[in-house]
This record gives structure tokens, C-alpha cells and sequence, in this order.
């Protein structure tokens, strides 16, 4: 028997890897500062002078994208309610942020979770591939906003930057509506599945994913979310919509707190690649990437060091830091409704 062994020793592998992780991401934002030639002297000093009322304005920016929110998940999931859906929210978020590949697991949680109100496996697995395409399309819509606001406001003053910028932005673009499209029509899934297909014959047989055929794959995922979508779409687009609009807000508003606002065009592309680095699973969440990375666009882009920084951390303690403690609220409230109500709790649920 050497299968045995391997397990734990996976199990070390992975716990490593996460403690590994996390020290990265702290041990980056702590020395974000000094990256960017300050000290956390500076940092302190610009949220000491924050006013009361200015941060009871961030708190109520915060919650409202998290409530919009909502509505991306009670239309993904019908007779989901608001709170529940918020709970489920904070609980996946605060999972996905203490762990590098936290999405799995925070997904797991959640289906639990929704398992306990009384859903069924199917009606779960559909939306959580509902919620996931509209994310993912919001992953690609934010890049292209940023670059096309970089070209409005006119910071990429090179053509030799500024051809490429829009080209990218607009490829983005497409790529977006190609998906919409074909999640909308058959024909248009048939076509950008073969294409896809074909872009994936072109890579070398050493790298190319044997089991994985892009047009099966559209195939499976509008049969599983057409019937969904078809009437449920216009509320979770709205809901996504306004998540990302408040959550832009809320990120205008740490700059203009900490005076390191530039304008519309370099906080919303700042923005952009902030919310497209929180992808990157080196860290829990791109926690610490994000955030230099984000100081790094702004003061590029004019901004001086110690507002933009103290901005950008700021913003990163409302969409990172307080998730994992709210997510821990409503685990703990969750925890006592299952245990007061059992096992066979139903799905309804006041909103």
C-alpha cells in the first residue's frame, strides 16, 4: 500500500502552501509603503484625520454594494432571500479570503449552507454556474472600462501605447458580447465553441488539455443555465451592475478621503486593476498584489505616495479585511438558526 501515505502528505502540501501564502500577502502589505518610499507613520497620519461621518459614509457605500449584490443570487437562485443571500456572500468571501484557491472551498460552504434552507443540488449547481458567468463577465468588462477611460481622459499619451490600449479593450469588449451572444443563441454558441476548438488545436500537444473541448463545454453550460437565465437575467445584471458602480464609488470616495483623487479616468482605471488582480491566487484573494498593484497605477499616474497608499489600503479594509469578521458573523448566526430550526429548515425566508 503506497497510495496511503500520500494523502497526508498532500494534506502538509497544501496547509504549507496556504500558511506560505498568507505570510506573502501580509508580508507585502506590510511593506507596501516602503515599496512606494514611505512609512506606515505616513498611513497612520492620513486615517487619523479621517472624520467619523466620512467613514459611517464608507461603511454605508460598503454594505449597499454587498446588499446589490443579493440580487445577483436570490435571481440565480429562486426563493433565496436577501439575507440568506448576504450570508452567503460573507461566509464564501471570508473562506476565499484565508486561503490561495479559497473559491472552491467558499463555494463548498455555500452549497452546504443552501443545502441546509431546503434547496436541491440541482437548483444550487445551476446557480452557482449562473453567478460564475456573470462574474466572469464582469472579470472582463473591468479591464476594458479601465482602458477605454486611460483614452478618454487622454493619460495614454503615446500612440504606440494608445493603439494597443484600445485595441485590447475593444478585443475585451468583444469578447463579452461574443459570450453574451451565445449564451442568448444557439446557433452563435455552436459558432464560438468550433472557434474555440480550433484555437485550442493550435497549441502544442504537450500543453493542450486532452479532456477539455470549449464547444461541449458552451453545449453543457447553456443547457444547464438557459432556462435560468432566460427570465433572470435582467435583475442579475442589474444587481452586478450596481455592485461594481458602488464598489467604484467606494474606491472614489478612499481617494477623495485621503486626498489622492486624480480624476474619474485614473480612479476608474485604477479600479479596474485592482478588482482584475484580486484573480490572481498566488494569495488569498490577490491580497497584497492587488494592492501594490493598484498604488503602483495611481501614482503613475500622478498620485503622490502617501494618500494613494493610505487610499488603497483603506479601500482594501472594507473589500478584503472586513469580509473575513462579517463573514464570521453570519456563520455564527447561520450556525444557530440551523441548530434551532434543524436540519429540514425550508428555503423561505421574509426579504
Amino acid at each position: 500500500m503506497t497510495g496511503a501515505p500520500a494523502l497526508p502528505r498532500r494534506r502538509w502540501v497544501r496547509t504549507g502552501a496556504s500558511v506560505v501564502s498568507a505570510l506573502v500577502a501580509v508580508g507585502l502589505v506590510i511593506a507596501l509603503p516602503y515599496f512606494v518610499g514611505i512609512h506606515w507613520g505616513v498611513i497612520w497620519a492620513q486615517f487619523a484625520v479621517l472624520d467619523w461621518k466620512v467613514v459611517a459614509g464608507l461603511f454605508a457605500l460598503w454594505f449597499a454594494g454587498l446588499w446589490c449584490y443579493t440580487y445577483v443570487q436570490t435571481a440565480s437562485l429562486p426563493g433565496l432571500g436577501h439575507r440568506q443571500a448576504l450570508a452567503l456572500n460573507a461566509v464564501g468571501s471570508a473562506v476565499s479570503n484565508l486561503m490561495p484557491f479559497g473559491g472552491a472551498a467558499g463555494v463548498a460552504v455555500n452549497f452546504a449552507m443552501a443545502r441546509s434552507w431546503g434547496f436541491r443540488n440541482q437548483a444550487i449547481a445551476v446557480a452557482t454556474l449562473a453567478s460564475g458567468i456573470w462574474n466572469v463577465l464582469a472579470r472582463f468588462l473591468l479591464p476594458a472600462l479601465g482602458l477605454l477611460a486611460l483614452l478618454v481622459t487622454g493619460r495614454v499619451p503615446d500612440t504606440w501605447l494608445a493603439v494597443p490600449a484600445g485595441t485590447a479593450a475593444l478585443v475585451l469588449l468583444g469578447a463579452v458580447a461574443a459570450l453574451v451572444t451565445a449564451l442568448r443563441w444557439d446557433r452563435a454558441a455552436d459558432v464560438l465553441g468550433a472557434a474555440a476548438d480550433r484555437l485550442l488545436d493550435l497549441l502544442p500537444l504537450r500543453i493542450r488539455p486532452k479532456a477539455l473541448r470549449p464547444s461541449r463545454a458552451m453545449a453543457r453550460m447553456r443547457l444547464t443555465t438557459v432556462d435560468l437565465l432566460r427570465g433572470s437575467w435582467p435583475t442579475m445584471t442589474l444587481g452586478m451592475v450596481s455592485y461594481l458602480t458602488l464598489q467604484a464609488l467606494l474606491f472614489c470616495s478612499c481617494l477623495l478621503a485621503t486626498g489622492a483623487y486624480l480624476g474619474a479616468g485614473e480612479a476608474i482605471a485604477a479600479y479596474a486593476l485592482g478588482r482584475l488582480l484580486t484573480t490572481v491566487v498566488v494569495t488569498p484573494g490577490g491580497f497584497g498584489i492587488a494592492e501594490a498593484g493598484t498604488a503602483a497605477v495611481m501614482i503613475h499616474l500622478g498620485g503622490s505616495a502617501g494618500p494613494v497608499t493610505a487610499a488603497v489600503l483603506l479601500f482594501s479594509m472594507f473589500t478584503f479585511v472586513l469580509e473575513v469578521p462579517l463573514g464570521a458573523l453570519a456563520w455564527s448566526l447561520y450556525s444557530v438558526g440551523v441548530s434551532r430550526s434543524g436540519p429540514e429548515a425550508t428555503a423561505e425566508e421574509s426579504t
